[in-house]
């Protein structure tokens, strides 16, 4: 089956979702600016449903509280998450913004390079950072079961 021209295959869409937040993140002069972006992609991320805030979502290892919900839709995983800190749920929506409604092989097969392109790690707190890569595990953990299951 070929895709049409100009269609990007589904691992490139999340290599362009990722350049798109490294382009991004170049408009801002200072990490004061990128941090207020942050905070306002948290404050701008759909209504989470109060009765997911439950420990059988709650993703441990992030000092703030945050709660994930992977769904399968046909083919794809679909993400959704808060967290009860306006940076850590901006956080989240960088990530869910590149992996979440895609292929389980394609979230493995595509490592978040953007983290390391825009140096949020060497901004963010170590509990902040740890808290962050808590969060990549549980979305790529989520992909390998899938693909588990799927058989």
């Amino acid at each position: 089956m070929s895709e049409a021209p100009g269609k990007l295959q589904p691992a490139e869409e999340i290599l362009a979702a990722q350049r798109d937040i490294v382009e991004t993140f170049q408009f801002f002069g200072d990490w004061t600016e990128r941090y207020q972006y942050i905070i306002d992609l948290g404050r701008q991320a759909p209504p989470f449903p109060e009765e997911w805030k439950t420990d059988k979502y709650k993703l441990h290892g992030c000092q703030s509280q945050v709660w994930i919900v992977t769904e399968r839709r046909g083919d794809l995983l679909h993400y959704e998450a808060t967290s009860d800190s306006a940076i850590v749920a901006g956080l989240i929506q960088l990530l869910l913004s590149v992996y979440s409604d895609r292929r389980p092989a394609d979230i493995l097969a595509t490592p978040p390079d953007f983290l390391k392109d825009i140096e949020l790690a060497e901004h963010l707190s170590p509990t902040r950072s740890n808290g962050l890569h808590a969060m990549v595990q549980q979305i790529r953990q989520h992909a390998v079961q899938a693909m588990v299951e799927a058989g």
